[in-house]
């Protein structure tokens, strides 16, 4: 009896320290057939960013200018709002953003995207995935801090973050 109490103790061991590891969700960028597994940049936080954990860095991928970047995520991310930031060198050399695309749809999640420049001659930079949290800006009095439509500004509570290197 003694010797089974001790195999179960181990064995329930064994599976918390196999647990213990904080799980972060996962968006995979894919370009030029290669791919690369990103974790939140830096820090990922809860809802209300009230507890934040250290996380991921920021990942890179080889690009050649005019190509797109596929971007695949979970449903952790899928399931709350997030936004699209890409940003691109043009032919004469000016830095510029894509318009940025916000999700919203929880009834039919987009767990993928494309991420084209708008011309050929256009060379992506960057591309990034913001999860939006529940906590929103504020000035000094705590005043929310409003969008153009008058809506409080979300702050991210996780960022995944690809530089892409020009091929």
């Amino acid at each position: 009896m003694r010797r089974a109490v001790v195999a179960v103790l181990g064995a329930a061991a064994v599976v918390l320290a196999g647990c213990s590891g904080t799980h972060f969700p996962e968006v995979t960028f894919y370009a030029d057939g290669e791919s690369v597994v990103a974790e939140p940049y830096d820090v990922y936080c809860d809802g209300m960013l009230k507890e934040c954990e250290p996380a991921g860095q920021r990942v890179s991928l080889k690009v050649r200018p005019g190509k797109s970047v596929q971007v695949s995520l979970p449903s952790e991310i899928t399931d709350t709002v997030w936004t699209l930031y890409a940003e691109y060198r043009d032919a004469s050399g000016a830095v510029k953003l894509l318009p940025p695309r916000t999700f919203t749809d929880r009834d039919d999640p987009q767990t993928a995207v494309t991420v084209t420049p708008e011309k050929p001659t256009d060379q992506l930079l960057t591309v990034e995935i913001q999860q939006l949290g529940g906590a929103y800006a504020a000035d000094q009095q705590g005043n929310p801090i409003l969008d153009e439509n008058g809506n409080p500004q979300l702050l991210a509570r996780g960022v995944w973050s690809l530089k892409i290197d020009p091929a």
